[in-house]
């Protein structure tokens, strides 16, 4: 497997209206070389920031990453030749009409040939069981479909590493579990974040992260464990009624 590694790493943005950035994530150092790796935290925990320092979609404000000692922000060419990334939504990331049109875009620097590049993109769309999809809409697609379409393409173009940022989350149950067969067939290391606790019990590794911070690393049932204990902290007890929800209070 390959070699990430996150050292000292923070990020740090401006917020309109604010005199001071608002932190992200905050020192953060890591060496990740498993091949399947799992990212659990509460939205706006700073999973997504994570994923997306992988492959130079968010630069570190202090400290470095490296893929396979090639850094995300000096050479993040070579990064995203090696990270290929793939988003929640499907349809912020299929861009074509098709979905073999999209793989063939995806492959279009690699295999000059057209016809070449066609008869990859098939290879691909096959692989995935696509090929009786691959002429149709996206939009005519479930959303299970529409992210084994989005996943084919980012293979097709052979990344050593898959970062998926809560790739289940818009999936019914049997297109979950279709996603879940198919990741757990490939030769990638991964690199994967979700809210499905189910799922990220299939990771060798799995990291916690809470307010900008990873705050556990391990085993993935220990750490579905100590989330949680995490998430449940601070929760009313049991039968307690709760305080109306007021526009004050967001």
């Amino acid at each position: 497997m390959g070699s990430i590694v996150l050292d000292g790493v923070s990020v740090r943005v401006a917020v309109d209206g604010r005199p001071d950035p608002k932190t992200l994530l905050d020192g953060i150092s890591l060496h990740l070389t498993e091949q399947r790796i799992g990212v659990i935290g509460a939205n706006g925990s700073g999973k997504s920031t994570l994923l997306r320092l992988l492959n130079g979609l968010v630069a570190p404000s202090r400290g470095q990453v490296t893929i396979d000692g090639a850094d995300t922000v000096d050479s993040v060419r070579a990064v995203r030749r090696k990270v290929g990334f793939v988003f929640t939504d499907p349809l912020s990331q299929l861009v074509m009409p098709t979905g073999r049109e999209d793989v063939e875009l995806s492959l279009r620097r690699s295999v000059r040939n057209p016809g070449e590049r066609r008869d990859a993109a098939a290879a691909m769309l096959n692989r995935f069981g696509l090929m009786p999809l691959a002429d149709q809409s996206i939009y005519e697609l479930s959303g299970g479909e529409r992210q084994l379409m989005a996943l084919a393409a980012v293979l097709a173009v052979e990344p050593a590493v898959l970062v998926l940022d809560e790739p289940s989350t818009l999936l019914d149950l049997r297109n979950r579990e279709l996603l879940r067969r198919t990741i757990a067939g490939l030769s990638q290391q991964i690199v994967m974040s979700t809210h499905d606790l189910d799922l990220v019990r299939d990771m060798d590794r799995v990291l916690v992260v809470d307010s900008g911070r990873v705050v556990f690393d391990g085993g993935a049932d220990a750490a579905v464990e100590h989330y949680r204990a995490l998430a449940a902290a601070g929760l009313p007890p049991v039968g307690a009624t709760l305080a109306p929800h007021t526009p004050e209070d967001t």
